[in-house]
Parts: C-alpha cells; sequence; structure tokens
C-alpha cells in the first residue's frame, strides 16, 4: 500500500518531530483508519536507505493516521510516499 507524509504531529506550541500525520491511499474513513494500526511504514531516502515506522493511531475521522519512527525524518519527508505493510 502506498500512502503520503502530511505534517508533523503538532499543536498550537510543539511539533512532534518524529511523529508524522500520512493519509493512506484507499482509507477514507475512521474504521479502516483503525485497521491499519500496527502496520509498518517505509520511508526511502534518494539514496536507499529505509526509515522504519509504525502506525500507532486514527487522527481524525477522515482516514488520516498517525505513525511513529524511533528517529525523525528529513524535513524532504514531507510530502513524500511511503510504502505500508
Amino acid at each position: 500500500m502506498k500512502g503520503k507524509i502530511l505534517s508533523y504531529r503538532r499543536g498550537v506550541h510543539t511539533e512532534y518531530t518524529n511523529q508524522y500525520v500520512l493519509e493512506i491511499d484507499g482509507v477514507t474513513d475512521r474504521q479502516a483508519a483503525e485497521a491499519m494500526v500496527g502496520k509498518k511504514v517505509i520511508f526511502k531516502t534518494q539514496t536507499g536507505k529505509e526509515i522504519v515506522g509504525k502506525i500507532s493511531k486514527a487522527h481524525g475521522n477522515s482516514g488520516a493516521v498517525l505513525a511513529r519512527f524511533n528517529k525523525g525524518l528529513p524535513g524532504q519527508a514531507i510530502g513524500a510516499e511511503v510504502t505500508i505493510s
């Protein structure tokens, strides 16, 4: 499955740079998003390095999910495509 990184998880005063909001192709409601919890998210850099994270919970009612990575991704990752397995 493919997905897209939308932004960091953030609040008014804070930005969580190891947590990202993702939009997954074909997932349009909260119920489908909750079914994705626990799956792996793989971001590939231009040099071929793979950074692995995990979907932790649904985000909102439109099918977005929250993914956590041990280390943050580079800033260029926002707007990039990821693979979900």
